[in-house]
């Protein structure tokens, strides 16, 4: 039976996870910092002598506006960082933070502890094993910004005991790795953010990378429906890539999608898509 507040195991690499990386709109700068450190994470911390003099949590953080693909990001680079140590078996799970939250008092605590003393506990015992917190600050809400009479104060000991839990299993499993990620970093715990050894900050895309991400996911499509290709070939299409600006990676793509649904021919035949289809379903995009 599936753990409580475990929304996701599997076995790394994992090929839908490696396919998430290789279609992740980065300046390769960025997305092989992002990989090192998860690679730091899992084989140099067991090594490190002193823990007072090199403080490592086993924490990267992921901060940025909705629709940026941190989600996608944190478990492509778990995937990626596996795939390169060689005969490494390490298992990936995933929590559903909304699982471990209630309005009854005490209770989210008392989950936030189990999950964590119960759950990740088990499973970092068995060898390397990567976390991920999604949307994190469900559960290290900053205890600063919260009104005593507002909120219950259940929220600052849920907070307290997540705190408290990631120094325990840091201290217990050098090979555990948590990759959190948030929308509003200004929602979240600063006892939290001072613990992760790297936050990141996902914007959205530049110009260039819309143009990346607007191309890949036509070739996508032309795996299907080759015709589609010629579009990426036409004389106004990065000017098109500079419409995006704006809109998120998720939006961008949603966009193309949304493209198909202009025209009933389209519908049943995607080849038939357009430049101008496209147009109209991005100014769409940016008008909401």
């Amino acid at each position: 039976m599936q753990e409580k507040g475990l929304l996701d195991k599997r076995n790394l690499p994992d090929r839908e996870f490696t396919e998430l990386w290789e279609r992740i709109v980065l300046p390769k700068a960025i997305k092989e910092k992002l990989r090192n450190q998860v690679l730091l994470e899992l084989t140099l911390r067991s090594k490190i002598p002193s823990k007072a003099a090199i403080p490592l949590h086993g924490i990267i953080l992921l901060v940025g506006p909705p629709g940026t693909g941190k989600t996608s990001i944190a478990k492509g680079v778990a995937s990626a960082a596996a795939s390169a140590i060689q005969g490494a078996k390490i298992t990936f799970i995933e929590v559903e933070p909304h699982a471990l939250t209630s309005s009854a008092l005490g209770k989210t605590q008392r989950e936030v502890r189990k999950f964590l003393e119960e759950v990740v506990t088990e499973h970092a015992a068995q060898g390397p094993l990567i976390v991920l917190l999604d949307e994190v600050e469900t559960l290290v809400a900053d205890r600063t910004k919260l009104s005593l009479e507002a909120n219950p104060i259940d929220v600052h000991r849920s907070t307290d005991a997540m705190l408290a839990g990631l120094d325990n299993l840091a201290a217990r499993f050098p090979e555990l790795l948590f990759i959190a990620t948030s929308n509003f970093e200004g929602a979240l715990d600063p006892a939290f953010v001072s613990r992760a050894d790297l936050v990141l900050q996902i914007d959205k895309p530049t110009a260039e990378a819309c143009e990346a991400i607007l191309t890949d996911t036509l070739n996508a499509l032309a795996e299907q429906w080759p015709a589609l290709k010629k579009i990426t070939k036409q004389p106004n299409y990065q000017k098109l890539s500079h419409e995006l600006l704006g809109l998120d990676g998720r939006q961008i793509r949603k966009a193309v999608i949304s493209a198909c649904t202009s025209d009933i021919k389209v519908v049943l035949n995607p080849g038939l898509l357009t430049m101008e289809h496209i147009n109209e379903a991005v100014s769409l995009a940016k008008r909401k």
